[in-house]
């Protein structure tokens, strides 16, 4: 079986890659570039939850999709202090799409109170748990926006839409939409450069996320290679 991950930037890409050792075998598909590893191929598909459900449509409608038996939306994210603090890996009970919906008088309403479209996609449970034994990552909602938290204000009115959450980042939903529509099962790994709420770019710590991002790679790739969704 092969694993496609889904990552914005190629920095994100290289430390997932990083995990599986050697030089990546780099193969063109529309519009990116997929970094292969064994089972794994890795693949840059931009910011945000639009660009991020293109890259993994045009991934999986490549010829050899067929061999896909697992997408992964993976990256550096924002954590809902104090459950995700700086440096911990949060691994997707939910997926989330939390701005996805209208604002009214009485407050945000998600898509799905509209009476149309879905908010959430949910990752098979027991890969989610044994990704989560492999790892350390905390299991729990995370969330897709398509844009940053940066206030206080907006911090306390996601975790009240969303009590439980753990994380936010901006690709998740996008890559949970491509792999539904091509009958895949999902899953979303994130390792936390910064902590939700008012911005405070200095005290990110990116280059520590993305340490960590290798390291659950490289303690996840054999329940990821392995995993087989007819076994669960």
């Amino acid at each position: 079986m092969r694993v496609l991950v889904v990552t914005a930037v190629p920095v994100e890409r290289d430390a997932v890659t990083r995990a599986f050792g050697g030089t990546p075998e780099v193969l063109a598909v529309p519009g990116a570039e997929l970094h292969r590893s064994g089972a794994f191929d890795v693949l840059a598909g931009g910011a945000g939850p639009a660009a991020a459900a293109a890259a993994a449509a045009f991934a999986l409608a490549s010829s050899a999709s067929h061999l896909y038996g697992l997408v992964v939306s993976a990256g550096i994210g924002g954590g809902f202090a104090p459950v995700a603090p700086l440096g911990s890996l949060v691994v997707a009970s939910d997926i989330v799409g939390a701005d996805l919906g209208a604002e009214t008088p009485d407050g945000f309403l998600p898509v799905t109170a509209l009476g149309f479209g879905r908010d959430r996609f949910v990752p098979p449970p027991a890969l989610v748990r044994e990704v989560a034994a492999a790892t350390g990552a905390a299991p729990g909602p995370v969330l897709t926006v398509s844009t940053v938290t940066g206030t206080a204000a907006r911090t306390a009115a996601l975790l009240a839409a969303h009590p439980g959450a753990l994380a936010e980042a901006m690709e998740g939903f996008g890559v949970a939409e491509a792999a539904e529509r091509a009958g895949v099962p999902v899953l979303e790994l994130r390792a936390v450069s910064n902590t939700i709420g008012p911005r405070d770019r200095a005290a990110w710590r990116i280059g520590d996320a993305l340490a960590a991002l290798t390291e659950a790679f490289g303690k996840s790739a054999p329940v990821l290679e392995g995993w087989n969704r007819h076994d669960h």
